[in-house]
């Protein structure tokens, strides 16, 4: 759609902007800014693959966003400590991702909502228990459950999002949908970190995540309600009040995805979940405010605007 091709233009003159202004920067502190440019470096390459992977023909889309479930759950996997034994466990876990991608696609909101949840909660433990080791069993079990919510179910409410928004979207359809959520999501963690960088002195929670602060949350969050406000009638049915709201729900839920994956990794003594992405770390790293923005949003667009 239309509005969707603007803000994909949209975004690239921001990179432009974002790049002139690394390049001014490396050249005042004499080749200063590596990590900078890295990351507007890598923004680049992830803005335009997503762009062309979602929005140009939708079962790619689908392979795409099953593709960066699973590559966030392969990361989850080589982070947490795991038993031998449970590998047919982790293969039914791999083998969960293409299913609910595909109720995503079908836009089946029944089996979509309880696959994981509920068939697949059920059967890991069940295939553990027949192996019969019971050491370290809940341990296993809890991890590997909690990995699959994380890393699958939440992100696939992105596809299903992209696939079911189009009946309650004639203006920009799914694509719209989620161009919106990603767009207020990504630029959150900017803002928030631009924030706390200007003005940031009273931390949240020291221990989990020592750089966020009252100062940048408040700040990225009332951010992302402007920006979410003046966009969201673009590429929503929303109004400009309802995509305020929805960008303080975003930027609320996109934070408390953050910690929550900081709390993670603090717990397994690591500092980035991979080191896919130059600048930013792994897959994990780049959507831990997806997986609470994700369901969050889905949810809240489709109890008040879902025919």
């Amino acid at each position: 759609p239309a509005p969707v091709l603007m803000a994909v233009a949209g975004v690239y003159a921001i990179l432009v902007i974002a790049s002139l202004l690394v390049w001014w920067l490396q050249r005042r502190s004499g080749g200063g800014q590596g990590e900078l440019a890295a990351r507007v470096k890598s923004w680049w390459v992830m803005v335009t693959v997503f762009a062309i992977a979602v929005f140009i023909y939708q079962p790619l889309s689908a392979v795409f966003l099953g593709l960066v479930s699973y590559l966030a759950l392969k990361e989850y996997f080589s982070i947490i400590p795991t038993r031998k034994i449970d590998r047919l466990v982790m293969l039914a876990a791999y083998l969960a991702v293409p299913v609910q991608f595909w109720l995503a696609y079908r836009a089946e909101f029944g089996l979509f909502m309880v696959f994981i949840p509920v068939w697949v909660f059920l059967l890991i433990p069940t295939l553990m228990a027949l192996t019969g080791e019971t050491a370290g069993f809940l341990r296993s079990t809890g991890t590997i459950s909690w990995g699959l919510m994380m890393t699958v179910f939440t992100l696939s409410h992105m596809a299903y999002l992209l696939f079911s928004g189009g009946a309650a979207n004639p203006l920009a359809g799914g694509a719209g949908l989620l161009f919106f959520l990603v767009f207020i999501t990504q630029f959150n963690d900017v803002a928030q970190f631009t924030w706390g960088k200007l003005m940031g002195k009273t931390r949240i929670t020291p221990a989990v995540s020592p750089k966020k602060t009252w100062e940048g949350f408040l700040g990225g969050a009332a951010t992302s309600v402007v920006l979410a406000g003046l966009i969201g009638p673009l590429l929503t049915p929303m109004d400009m009040l309802w995509s305020a709201l929805a960008g303080g729900i975003i930027a609320v839920a996109g934070f408390l995805g953050d910690i929550t994956e900081s709390a993670v990794k603090r717990d397994l003594g690591v500092k980035d979940a991979g080191a896919l992405i130059p600048g930013h770390g792994g897959i994990l790293d780049r959507i831990d405010s997806l997986t609470y923005a994700a369901p969050v949003f889905t949810h809240f667009f489709r109890y008040f605007f879902y025919p």
